[in-house]
């Protein structure tokens, strides 16, 4: 049986389905990763906020899907006093404007590549052995 969707009736997903989408992903990882993520807080928002933008020094709040916030496992020591919990930022209207000029993804794979990008970061990867491994860009 063939569905038919009303685009008049559609939607964007909101910071609750983002949540869903995030949470889904985290999931979907491998052990030692997926429990070892759970220490990492999640925070979804439309945009990163203007201090962080000012921090990257980035203008265009389109320009950033996502941010680790942290201090990577490869660098933490027993010393440091925590400032926080590192945490990962996805920005919903990025990612949904990324997911509709792209055009070739589902929103949860893009998702999914933003958090899991993100992820590498607090286990001390670079962008560049990111890329090596998920050349998702190419």
């Amino acid at each position: 049986m063939t569905r038919t969707i009303d685009p008049a009736a559609l939607t964007a997903p909101d910071l609750g389905a983002f949540e869903a989408l995030a949470e889904a992903a985290l999931e979907s990882l491998p052990e030692p990763w997926r429990g070892r993520a759970r220490d990492i807080l999640i925070r979804i928002e439309d945009f990163a906020p203007p201090d962080i933008l000012s921090d990257m020094e980035m203008e265009d709040p389109f320009d950033l899907t996502g941010l680790y916030d942290g201090i990577p496992l490869t660098e933490k020591s027993v010393m440091d006093q925590p400032m926080g919990p590192d945490t990962i930022w996805l920005f919903r209207r990025p990612i949904l404007d990324e997911w509709a000029d792209r055009g070739n993804v589902t929103l949860g794979e893009l998702v999914t590549h933003v958090l899991v990008h993100e992820i590498a970061h607090h286990f001390g990867w670079s962008d560049d052995d990111i890329a090596a491994i998920d050349p998702w860009w190419d």
